[in-house]
């Protein structure tokens, strides 16, 4: 399950609704081995088409140095699809190439782009398997001893989170 604060998935959509018709791309990086999607990095496609996306070469080598100074992997590699579903297709499959990270979609098809609700999904891709996953909103990430994401219920609903 991908867990996300609210910020981060908003900045997403945000970046999608504003690139289309291109698609748009990013990463969100968080601590080595914790899954926490922490620093959201929005990426500039250099493909600029509706149908493709490209990470810059050197935005992308510059970010991993990033990265690996700041003891962080990226969580999150989003990227959105202008006319079509939010679901891996065969190039984007080809080209997951990081076994631990989850592999967000955004759909701005059909006026998505402009307002209302739009199709944010999330994958993991291994050897090129596809395997989609629950996504889990949450406002603010509670911290403890392990610093995961600990998913806050809606006011008024029952807490049902496991406890340890």
């Amino acid at each position: 399950m991908l867990t996300i604060d609210r910020a981060t998935h908003d900045a997403i959509v945000d970046h999608a609704r504003r690139d289309h018709p291109d698609e748009a791309c990013g990463v969100v990086a968080g601590p080595i081995g914790s899954d926490v999607p922490r620093r959201h990095v929005p990426m500039l496609n250099a493909a600029m088409s509706p149908t493709f996306y490209e990470f810059d070469s050197t935005d992308l080598l510059r970010l991993y140095r990033e990265m690996d100074d700041n003891d962080e992997e990226p969580v999150v590699i989003y990227h959105s699809h202008t006319a079509t579903e939010a679901y891996p297709s065969r190039t984007d499959i080809s080209l997951a190439q990081e076994p631990g990270a989850h592999y967000v979609l955004v759909s701005t098809r059909d006026g998505a782009h402009e307002s209302g609700p739009v199709d944010f999904r999330s994958y993991r891709i291994v050897d090129g398997e596809v395997a989609e996953e629950e996504v889990s909103v949450v406002e603010r990430y509670d911290t403890g001893p392990s610093d995961a994401p600990s998913p806050a219920p809606p006011p008024g609903a029952p807490d049902q989170r496991a406890t340890s």
